[in-house]
């Protein structure tokens, strides 16, 4: 692979992607939206060009000098949270716009499309997550990404395009949203207030963004055509265990409203990844320590706070 393009590159994911990428000495075309607030976020180098584009315009989009690339990476994705996650009619857009990336891969000469699926395509389940697991989701979102992930499948083959699709799991770190669980967590305590919590129970399967972008460039790579992979740490421990590790190393004595917050009828209780497909087929191994990534992640709010009061 020599040149990528990338859709939804502003988030935590996405920055972390062109990082590599740019590591790798790949070219990579951001395409962002118009207008859109986190622009300056997308890291700067002579390998990285910018070219504003709404998912809508996908369908129309060209560049006038005809360049090629050879890989498509299609993270952009609306209404991912909160009630958002309802709005149907937001949600079939967003499966046309994958299918439409899909036929801009095709006019951009990209030989591999490797597309960005979530774990919302399960809905609760206490199985480890592969690509083989029943899928039963229980919101627009998830369903949508389900029928993303199977209608774009067979739009590549249509299009002899190899199809890569994953289901991501719990990606941290910066440029995550503000309303992130581990982002929201980690402002109240260096504000010194206590965050409001569940009891903590749920098992979770957290992954550094950094490892999660490593997942994604060995698939555009190694992937095999027409297989799911789940991007995780393949390991889960209780969220109450990350929680405490975060309260120790922001400010000890700020208390943990554990079992504040009841847990939503639709709660998910199990959340862990096998990835020993995409070990198998890939190579990949996370990497950073869940202690090492939070650190950082840390480090990079209280700088994002700093800047807000300048």
């Amino acid at each position: 692979m020599n040149r990528a393009i990338i859709t939804g590159a502003t988030g935590t994911i996405g920055i972390a992607l062109i990082e590599k990428l740019v590591e790798e000495g790949m070219d990579v075309l951001v395409l962002c939206h118009k207008n859109s607030q986190r622009i300056e976020s997308i890291p700067k180098s002579p390998l990285v060009h910018v070219n504003e584009c709404d998912m809508s315009d996908y369908g129309n989009f060209n560049l006038k000098n005809e360049e090629k690339f050879d890989v498509f990476y299609h993270l952009a994705w609306s209404n991912t949270t909160g009630e958002g996650r309802n709005n149907m009619e937001a949600q079939i857009q967003n499966i046309e716009y994958a299918l439409d990336a899909v036929n801009l891969a095709y006019r951009m000469g990209c030989k591999v499309f490797v597309g960005a699926g979530s774990q919302a395509e399960y809905g609760r389940t206490d199985e480890k997550l592969n690509g083989e697991t029943p899928t039963f989701p229980e919101n627009g979102y998830g369903m949508a990404k389900l029928c993303a992930g199977q209608m774009s499948r067979i739009e590549c083959s249509r299009r002899k395009i190899k199809h890569i699709w994953t289901r991501i799991l719990s990606v941290y770190g910066p440029y995550d949203g503000k309303n992130s669980m581990i982002s929201s967590l980690i402002s109240s305590l260096l504000e010194n207030k206590s965050p409001a919590l569940t009891k903590g129970e749920q098992r979770w399967d957290y992954l550094y963004c950094k490892d999660a972008a490593n997942a994604l460039y060995l698939l555009g790579e190694k992937g095999i055509d027409g297989k799911i992979y789940c991007i995780g740490s393949g390991e889960a421990k209780p969220l109450k265990e990350y929680i405490l590790e975060i309260g120790k190393v922001i400010n000890p004595q700020v208390e943990l409203g554990f079992g504040k917050i009841e847990y939503s009828n639709n709660q998910v209780m199990n959340l862990c990844a096998d990835i020993s497909e995409l070990t198998e087929d890939t190579g990949f191994e996370p990497k950073v320590k869940f202690s090492d990534g939070i650190k950082e992640t840390i480090n990079w709010i209280k700088g994002e706070k700093r800047n807000a009061e300048d």
